[in-house]
């Protein structure tokens, strides 16, 4: 008989201290209905980043965007106010917007040309005279909460949801001092991977556990010994002193500073910043089996002369996920092993990865609980 929804749930112990603490069990990797779960109540309800403020600085520029399976559109109003909306047309419910990002001055549906203005409301409807009982002000595109922080823009599909910034919690003081507003964007890195979402971010979690064995170039300019996690709200940060070191060049040379910092923001956001550097690696699940990350790359200087430097740096991310991507992708294989339900908790290095399995549980089970009350 297949085992219940609530029967994996209730499997995993979110109370235990982190000492006698396992990792979630192998099926809220591998169970479907838990990755449907997580789609209603994890990234329906959550603030996720969707672009960068300079993408949206000047009045039509948009970006484009899937959330949780949702359509959306984010447009900067002639009015200079920041909007996101459902990118479904009113009238048959085709993309308004097709294209990823660029500029409009009014959002006209393909399908059958229908207009919106930038503000979300609707302009105009070809052939459509003669319709009665139509009210034009309640036929807008469905608006959705939108707010920035730093250089990135959030949205949320929940409208009950708490603001940004309460969501963000401590991590807005903890980032503040970095500057990273200051850096340029230069590139983007996409990478789809066969290995759940909830692997990719176990993987970044567990306090570098798995530096000194999979990214060896990367150990060398890492006081691993001096590692730390730090955990708080929902986010935790994990943190080295840098050393100096000749064993691998171009990672010498494009990894300094005094400290490496690598920020983890619940549920699928991680921000790792250096020296006059900060990459940013965005989790988007795709099915129980597969997920897909966005890596985007700032630097403090990224004009022509510092061209060649800030690719070999992006050459060097490229390598470290390259070696990433093969261990989750072994992972995900592993956890569908009979030999295999869950593994315990390192109390040295993976802090970290106990508080995203908390945050985690409290969320599916607080839906679980809500779906049981409206069954009643």
């Amino acid at each position: 008989m297949e085992t219940s929804v609530e029967q994996i749930l209730s499997s995993y112990d979110d109370r235990a201290a982190l000492s006698e603490a396992s990792t979630i069990p192998a099926p809220w990797y591998t169970d479907c209905r838990i990755a449907e779960m997580e789609r209603l109540s994890v990234f329906s309800r959550t603030w996720q980043l969707v672009a960068r403020t300079n993408q949206l600085q000047s009045p039509g520029q948009f970006v484009t965007t899937l959330l949780a399976g949702e359509p959306v559109v984010v447009v900067r109003d002639n009015d200079g106010r920041l909007r996101a909306f459902y990118n479904v047309c009113r009238h048959h419910a085709a993309a308004v917007v097709t294209q990823p990002c660029g500029q409009a001055a009014i959002l006209q549906c393909p399908y059958h040309g229908w207009k919106y203005g930038l503000d979300g409301s609707l302009k105009g409807m070809p052939e459509f005279e003669g319709v009665k009982n139509f009210d034009r002000a309640q036929n807008g595109l469905v608006p959705i909460r939108v707010e920035t922080w730093e250089c990135f823009v959030f949205i949320n599909l929940d409208d009950d949801a708490v603001s940004l910034q309460e969501f963000l919690g401590g991590l807005v003081k903890r980032v503040a001092p970095l500057g990273i507003s200051k850096l340029h964007y230069f590139d983007r890195r996409t990478y789809d991977i066969r290995c759940n979402w909830k692997v990719y971010v176990d993987n970044y979690l567990d306090g570098g556990y798995h530096v000194p064995y999979l990214h060896k170039e990367l150990n060398s300019v890492l006081d691993y010994k001096q590692y730390t996690i730090e955990n708080e709200d929902r986010y935790c940060l994990q943190s080295s002193p840098m050393v100096t070191s000749n064993e691998d060049a171009a990672t010498g040379s494009t990894r300094k500073g005094d400290r490496a910092c690598y920020f983890w923001q619940y549920p699928n956001l991680m921000i790792n910043c250096y020296e006059g550097y900060m990459d940013t690696n965005y989790v988007i699940p795709v099915d129980a089996d597969h997920c897909r990350v966005v890596f985007d790359f700032y630097f403090d200087d990224v004009s022509e002369a510092r061209a060649e430097y800030n690719k070999e740096s992006v050459d060097v991310g490229n390598r470290v996920q390259d070696e990433d991507l093969g261990i989750c992708e072994d992972v995900q294989r592993g956890l569908k092993s009979r030999a295999y339900g869950a593994g315990r908790l390192s109390v040295r290095r993976e802090a970290g990865e106990q508080l995203f399995h908390r945050l985690l549980a409290t969320d599916l089970k607080r839906q679980t609980a809500a779906s049981t009350a409206a069954a009643d």
